[in-house]
């Protein structure tokens, strides 16, 4: 073909003298001996016309072009399963097992994705194909009817639809987000959000016997060691977010410990998981090991830890079967660190009375000094005394409190960097709010003290010690003998009463708790021991309260002719003061 279209130009090739020409795929003329490169003849002109015709029509591809830029066809799934994976490295990269994804996690979402029919299953569920707003419509929610009333297929036959489609793009950047957002479809089918990640992470974690808890997890979350908030921000670029996948994906805040927790138990029944590997006594997360660290973090004396584990012997809280999960004996995944927090709030109220009177008749008897004395008593053997450790905890308490809601709030990172936009028309709004968002940022950050540094991932919320920067002096070294006393040659608690609500359960259907109204009437040192650690676990006080109550009730159960009150509130009952009753030893 070069020869009919060069045969009437013989001119010789200036660099090397030879007649031998030919044409590029550019139209132009080059010699074939040495590749010199000249100007095109009329002729070629005139050729040049008809490629550039073709490649017109090869522009007017371009389309298809940028749909490829915009993304592939994806499912919803595919980016949970993403954001699980990175969940997961942030996680071991923090010190966790490596065995918790490859062998536990793993097979959980496997576990999840055949009993919700998404894959691993010749019967996968129906997803809606619908149809995509072309750019000549009207307006998006033309499209959006035209989606509510499309025909269900099988997931392969819509994928293939869906890739046909020449407007995939415009409404939702994967294949089956309306089948999320349809609401009967989500329950009906038990389909993942955001929340049910935390919740799988969870149950895998307690499955391979970690020593996180679910506190430790959130304030992870919280802290952005843990994506969450902007995990879609680490999708990969092919997966194209768009329009309603931002209903699906957006976190406006990280839920809290008893949603968390209600997500991981319903999780756990749905997926019909047998028995969890035992929780023992030598396991961390059994309140016996995991309570020396709540020790340590509330600043409490470690000759604490006895009592604390005769409480348990006492109430039968030590065997393994009452931590672990078992669907026939004991079908509820269990609180760790809430049941933990609630075994040390009873030992107090043991040993030291906590009804405003009692504990501090005592802080008499161990003869410390007076409050406004500023000696930091250095003995580290010295008599432990309730009125000193909570002046020392209270003033750590007061400035975490304050840091964590003034700096970390002000430090926070309010919007994401890659903000999902639901509409075209939120998009000016939303883009408008990004901007404000950063610049109140940028405020904050300029008005904040420069010399207060960002601790890195802790399970402590506190630092005790006699160096500088920690929050006060550690009182862990501390004696109890002051209220201790020799009876039967067995060392018995000088307080003799205790005090208790009324124990009685209510019917879960009608009324969850009753601290909202008895919370004026309780104790007010037992109210602050109650926001302490709710603090240490940023769990709500009435959560705390409620597994005090589950602790007390285990314990008095198990001693002969003790009885207990209604509790007040129920319909059952009639209403009652707080203290219900006052049991002697």
């Amino acid at each position: 073909m070069d020869d009919e279209h060069t045969a009437s130009f013989t001119e010789a090739c200036s660099q090397c003298s030879v007649v031998n020409w030919g044409i590029s795929d550019e139209g132009r003329f080059y010699c074939r001996s040495c590749h010199n490169v000249i100007e095109r003849t009329k002729e070629v002109e005139d050729t040049y016309v008809d490629r550039s015709s073709i490649r017109v029509s090869t522009l007017s591809r371009g389309s298809r072009t940028k749909r490829s830029e915009c993304g592939r066809q994806w499912m919803i799934c595919e980016g949970f399963q993403f954001i699980l994976k990175n969940q997961a490295d942030a996680l071991i990269a923090l010190g966790v097992s490596s065995h918790f994804k490859d062998q536990v996690l793993c097979q959980l979402w496997r576990l999840y994705l055949q009993r919700s029919r998404q894959a691993f299953t010749s019967n996968p569920v129906r997803s809606v194909a619908f149809k995509m707003r072309r750019p000549g419509s009207d307006s998006e929610s033309v499209a959006e009817s035209r989606a509510a009333s499309a025909s269900e297929t099988d997931g392969d036959t819509n994928l293939s639809n869906a890739e046909d489609s020449s407007d995939w793009p415009q409404l939702s950047g994967s294949a089956d987000a309306l089948t999320y957002i349809s609401s009967p479809r989500r329950r009906s089918h038990r389909l993942m959000s955001m929340k049910k990640t935390l919740a799988l992470i969870h149950v895998a974690l307690t499955w391979s016997r970690e020593s996180l808890t679910l506190s430790d997890l959130l304030r992870l979350v919280n802290e952005g060691h843990v994506p969450f908030v902007d995990a879609y921000d680490d999708l990969p670029a092919e997966m194209r977010l768009a329009g309603k996948d931002a209903l699906i994906f957006r976190v406006e805040s990280v839920p809290s410990h008893r949603v968390v927790h209600s997500e991981a138990q319903a999780l756990v029944l749905y997926l019909q998981l047998k028995s969890f590997p035992p929780i023992s006594r030598q396991c961390l997360l059994h309140p016996a090991l995991l309570s020396l660290r709540y020790l340590t973090d509330a600043n409490l004396p470690d000759k604490l830890h006895p009592w604390l584990c005769r409480l348990m012997d006492c109430a039968g809280l030590t065997d393994q079967t009452f931590f672990t999960f078992d669907p026939l004996s004991f079908p509820f995944l269990p609180q760790f660190d809430v049941q933990t927090a609630a075994i040390i709030i009873v030992t107090m109220k043991l040993m030291f009375g906590l009804d405003d009177h009692t504990e501090w008749d005592l802080c008499n008897v161990a003869g410390v000094k007076d409050d406004h004395d500023p000696d930091p008593d250095p003995d580290p053997e010295a008599e432990f005394n309730l009125r000193r450790w909570y002046r020392v905890t209270h003033a750590a308490l007061t400035r975490a409190q304050q840091s964590r809601e003034r700096h970390d709030v002000a430090r926070k990172q309010w919007k994401t960097k890659k903000p999902l936009f639901p509409s075209k028309r939120m998009k000016a709004v939303m883009v408008k709010r990004k901007r404000t968002a950063e610049l109140v940022h940028r405020c904050f950050h300029k008005l904040s003290c420069p010399s207060v540094q960002r601790r890195g991932p802790s399970t402590f919320r506190f630092c005790w010690g006699d160096e500088d920067g920690v929050d006060g002096p550690s009182l862990h070294h501390k004696k109890l003998s002051a209220v201790l006393s020799l009876k039967d040659h067995a060392l018995t608690p000088l307080n003799t009463a205790y005090w208790h609500p009324a124990l009685t359960s209510c019917n879960p259907r009608e009324c969850v708790t009753h601290f909202s109204e008895m919370e004026a009437e309780l104790p007010r040192s037992f109210m602050w021991l109650l926001q302490l650690f709710s603090f240490l676990l940023d769990v709500k006080p009435d959560c705390l309260y409620e597994a005090v109550l589950k602790v007390e009730r285990r314990i008095l159960a198990t001693r002969p002719g003790t009885r207990s009150g209604t509790r007040p509130g129920t319909r059952s009952g009639t209403r009652s003061g707080t203290r219900s009753g006052r049991e002697r030893r």
